[in-house]
């Protein structure tokens, strides 16, 4: 029997393609070779494995993207950190369907529900961590104290966005390269006051 995490490893890659409607303990259960029954001894409910889809991508954004930019000593320098982790997960094809949480949001956003409030939920704290490195950034005069921190916080993520809309696509470095020169561009014009 194959273990939780390499099951939810694998519909994490499946959701990003398939989606998580896609995903089903049948379709699981094919990819990783496994039977249905033996999948539901993991998981009692299709409900349950795409909540539990949701959470291993999220273990794996705090791990490749959160934690790296926690060591910064500045806030300017988290808000960078947080940048370059989220271009690198997308470079390194971490999920095939990019942003594992660009790809679910598209797909779950008029749908209420527990799978569209944790994604919300995800979201959320993703443009928090952005504003409060950008609250930091102007405590520490790195950023105009005048600049409106969610603005500045929705701007970078904007061209996050569309680098992985992008880079799904075609599958091409321009992308992650132009979003990472029109954020700098943003912090720049940002700090220009200050």
């Amino acid at each position: 029997m194959r273990s939780r995490q390499a099951i939810l490893r694998e519909s994490t890659r499946l959701a990003t393609v398939e989606g998580l409607e896609g995903l089903s303990i049948a379709r699981l259960a094919e990819a990783v070779g496994m039977s249905k029954s033996g999948l539901y001894a993991h998981f009692g409910s299709k409900e349950e494995l795409q909540l539990a889809t949701i959470d291993a991508a999220i273990a794996v954004f705090i791990d490749q993207v959160v934690e790296p930019a926690e060591a910064a000593s500045t806030g300017l320098d988290r808000l960078h950190r947080l940048v370059d982790g989220y271009l690198g997960y997308l470079e390194a094809e971490t999920f095939p369907g990019g942003c594992f949480f660009a790809s679910a949001l598209a797909e779950v956003d008029m749908q209420p529900g527990p799978l569209r409030d944790r994604l919300v939920g995800v979201l959320n704290d993703w443009l928090g961590r952005l504003e409060r490195a950008v609250r930091e950034a102007q405590a520490e005069g790195s950023i105009d104290p005048a600049e409106d921190p969610g603005q500045v916080a929705f701007e970078v993520e904007a061209a996050l966005l569309l680098a992985n809309t992008q880079f799904v696509v075609g599958r091409t470095r321009e992308p992650i390269e132009r979003a990472g020169r029109a954020v700098e561009r943003r912090l720049t014009a940002a700090a220009s006051a200050a």
